[in-house]
């Protein structure tokens, strides 16, 4: 009897269980892509970073002072940053300001953000 057909049934078998698998990969991805996910990149571009600052830097002091109950994110670390604006944008933390700018931004510019003030230094005295 001809072997050929059960061989080409079984080929295709594990074709279509693979392509079955790279379908269910991708919709993962899309969905979490979609619910909002995925944390902001922290690899944002300064430049763009000081440009947005300037509304940061009304109640954030740019010395990296913290003053008035409201702390200083001069110096933050990138990856922390974009977590914390993040975390507001999803109203997962309380403070109605924050989750107000925070939903105004996209996680390019939380980045961008995150790059500008991580690379800045404190200054001022004590």
């Amino acid at each position: 009897m001809n072997q050929r057909p059960a061989q080409a049934r079984r080929e295709h078998a594990r074709t279509r269980q693979a392509r079955t698998r790279h379908a269910r990969c991708a919709g993962l991805a899309v969905a979490i892509l979609c619910a909002g996910g995925w944390p902001a990149r922290a690899e944002g571009d300064r430049e763009y970073g000081a440009y947005l600052a300037s509304q940061c830097v009304t109640c954030h002091q740019a010395t990296g002072k913290s003053a008035g109950g409201v702390p200083a994110i001069v110096g933050w670390p990138p990856d922390q940053f974009a977590a914390v604006m993040t975390s507001y944008r999803r109203k997962e933390r309380d403070n109605e300001v924050m989750r107000t700018v925070a939903a105004a931004l996209s996680d390019e510019e939380i980045a961008a953000l995150a790059a500008y003030f991580g690379d800045l230094k404190a200054t001022g005295g004590p």
